[in-house]
């Protein structure tokens, strides 16, 4: 059982791994077990069985999506490369399994930066479908690159406004931030990571208040590591739980136990986009590893 630190704490509990996308990712690569419950959105489990193509990968609400994902439609996007055939094209792993089998590398934010400056300095390279991630790699590879434009729902929904009353509201409190956030959100962060990266971070800060802007998931794992430590949720723009990510919310542990005992609902995907989608994976886990 693989589950994302987005998911509801009880789950979290539970599973046998727990991690952000480059790391689901290279555990799906390496497990030896027959099925896989991924407890995530629908693209990570679609990486799980791209991954393992004669595993059985269920997820347990099919309609457990991603907004960033969504915002990449497939014909839309295969047109925007066509205008641009000299371009390599870097994908955020939140994308779907078409986008992925149309790329040249998947990334996630915790290697999109090692990545990029991987590439020959004179290749153009189109960066989607995350335009604050690839903002975020342009800042720190000073790349130019041609970005997709496309959001995560979640991360574009911080207030800067609220962010700064709650700063001044606790003025010794460290802001850590994912870069999927909006660049307003970003000039006012500490510290900028990818989930594990925001987590393994305040585990080595001598700070002991952090006001954490990513999906509030991951305050779990970080209360759960360091109790003593206090961990205030970024407010979204409104008076809404936009924080929480509404299809990761999708799972809960009675789908997860009928998931298990029925063996479904299956992910399951064409052979010819399984097979294409597979080189750009597996060419991340092994620039990763450089």
């Amino acid at each position: 059982m693989l589950a994302h630190y987005y998911q509801e704490p009880d789950i979290q509990d539970i599973a046998d791994y727990i991690g952000d996308s480059l790391g689901l990712a290279q555990q799906a690569a390496t497990t030896d077990a027959q099925v896989i419950v991924f407890a995530g959105v629908h693209f990570m489990a679609e990486t799980a069985k791209i991954l393992n193509p004669d595993k059985l990968v269920l997820l347990p609400d099919l309609a457990a999506g991603c907004s960033l994902a969504d915002s990449c439609p497939p014909e839309a996007f295969a047109a925007f490369k066509a205008q641009h055939p000299e371009h390599v094209v870097v994908s955020y792993i939140n994308c779907t399994a078409e986008i992925k089998a149309m790329s040249d590398i998947i990334c996630t934010s915790s290697n999109a930066v090692k990545l990029v400056n991987q590439i020959p300095a004179g290749q153009p390279i189109i960066f989607a479908p995350d335009r604050n991630l690839g903002r975020y790699v342009m800042q720190q590879t000073g790349r130019e690159l041609l970005l997709w434009d496309g959001s995560c729902i979640v991360h574009e929904t911080f207030s800067e406004r609220k962010l700064v009353e709650l700063k001044v509201a606790n003025p010794t409190a460290e802001i850590i931030a994912h870069p999927e956030c909006e660049p307003a959100v970003l000039q006012h962060a500490d510290f900028i990571g990818s989930t594990t990266a925001l987590l393994k971070h305040s585990q080595s800060s001598p700070k002991e208040a952090f006001i954490v802007v990513t999906e509030a998931g991951i305050i779990h794992q970080m209360e759960k590591a360091m109790p003593q430590k206090r961990f205030i949720p970024a407010p979204p723009l409104n008076q809404c739980a936009c924080n929480e990510c509404p299809h990761m919310r999708l799972n809960t542990l009675e789908k997860l136990y009928w998931a298990m005992r029925r063996r479904s609902p299956e992910i399951t995907l064409p052979p010819h986009i399984q097979q294409a989608a597979l080189k750009p994976i597996q060419k991340m886990l092994d620039m990763s590893k450089i």
